[in-house]
């Protein structure tokens, strides 16, 4: 998962609630080349390590406490809405996955797929990021 340009590790910040799913999160990106650099366990926590580390790539749960996950989606997209975000959760909802897509989501990913299914759906989802990405500089 590194940049052509720039040979830097992708910096990630997990944001979930659960241990074991930032603990799978992790073990996923870091097999993928990436680095985590910072995890929370609760939206304004996620939202504070953001704005302290600016990282490529967060992946935010939507159910979390003190802050959900939508809510500080659209603040990362009120900083910089060219951060790569990804939505985890455990609801099955078509309009809670619109919501997070017309709100600058990159992908929704259900926590019930298996962790083959996860690493591919970060790998694809980083992927398309960069692919955008290089097309907006060449236009």
């Amino acid at each position: 998962m590194e940049t052509d340009k720039v040979k830097r590790k992708v910096r990630v910040l997990i944001a979930d609630d659960e241990p074991h799913i930032r603990s799978l999160i992790d073990l996923i990106v870091t097999s993928l080349g990436a680095q985590v650099i910072a995890e929370a366990a609760d939206g304004e926590k996620a939202l504070s390590l953001y704005k302290e580390h600016r990282p490529d790539m967060v992946i935010l749960d939507i159910n979390m406490p003190k802050l959900d996950g939508i809510s500080v989606l659209k603040q990362i997209m009120a900083i910089d809405s060219r951060t790569l975000v990804l939505m985890l959760t455990s609801l099955n909802a078509l309009d809670v996955a619109k919501e997070c897509i017309d709100n600058g989501a990159w992908n929704y990913i259900l926590k019930n797929t298996t962790a083959e299914e996860l690493h591919k759906a970060i790998k694809e989802t980083w992927g398309d990021y960069m692919a955008a990405i290089s097309a907006s500089r060449q236009s």
